[in-house]
């Protein structure tokens, strides 16, 4: 938060919760909630999978515990359930923002179609989806065609997930053999084929240029685009977090946003 940033993007699914626990305590410990935005994910849990309404009040609750809150500021749900109405997922969170345990709600991986589902509800009197997050960087761009411009048409915040490709664009590059049980870096891995040396070559060219790293090249790009409001970016260390804070202040002329979006 020295830095300027109040989002902190969690899920009851990471680490088996413990990581809303952590963010709950440091919370607690600094008296902050009031000043952060708290944004977080249910439905991939093992406890309570799905996006039934009964798992999604009991998740909310449990969250809501680990946190150390009242409220959450954006609930996501972490991915489609094919097994549950649209409309019957919709309607819980109604109920939990009316409770006020809810304030705005999220979309994690739906497609197009599902969007278009949950709008059509939304005009209907259920929540409208306010955030969607999509995997999504200068090197996987699959969501440009269909998803991306539905967003922007909808006024839905993009919200990119993995945008350093699981760390290709940044420390995780140069990977020669990967443990097998590391899945992170299997993941980084396999970004190493021809088109990613080619986008890591045109960052390379376009960061020295601009006095910066890769990586804070490769989140100000994500940034730049439309109808992008904030991207989710895991750090090991202040020293990472303090190179990637350069993307918010980074000033690219057209040339070189030109050279970057036809890599």
């Amino acid at each position: 938060m020295a830095h300027g940033g109040n989002l902190i993007d969690t899920a009851d699914s990471y680490a088996s919760g413990v990581s809303e626990q952590v963010i709950g305590s440091w919370m607690r410990s600094r008296a902050n909630r009031e000043s952060v935005v708290v944004a977080t994910k249910i439905g991939h849990s093992t406890e309570l999978p799905g996006l039934a309404s009964a798992n999604i009040r009991q998740a909310v609750d449990a969250s809501l515990t680990r946190l150390q809150t009242d409220y959450i500021d954006l609930l996501y749900f972490h991915g489609p359930d094919p097994d549950v109405p649209l409309i019957e997922s919709l309607s819980a969170v109604e109920e939990l923002v009316a409770a006020g345990k809810v304030r705005a709600l999220g979309a994690s991986n739906f497609s197009p179609q599902m969007l278009l589902e949950a709008r059509v509800a939304s005009a209907n009197g259920l929540p409208h989806i306010e955030a969607a997050t999509m995997e999504y960087s200068i090197l996987h761009r699959a969501i440009e065609p269909e998803f991306r411009p539905l967003v922007e048409a909808q006024g839905v915040s993009l919200m990119p997930y993995f945008v350093l490709a699981h760390g290709y664009l940044g420390r995780h590059r140069a990977l020669k053999s990967v443990d097998p049980a590391d899945v992170r870096l299997r993941r980084a891995a396999a970004q190493a084929n021809r088109h990613g040396a080619q986008v890591l070559a045109r960052l390379d060219e376009v960061a020295a240029e601009c006095g910066v790293g890769v990586a804070a090249l490769s989140l100000a790009w994500v940034l730049h685009q439309p109808s992008v409001t904030a991207a989710a970016v895991g750090v090991d260390s202040v020293t990472d977090l303090d190179e990637l804070m350069a993307a918010a202040q980074l000033t690219l002329n057209h040339s070189q946003w030109a050279r970057l979006s036809g890599v």
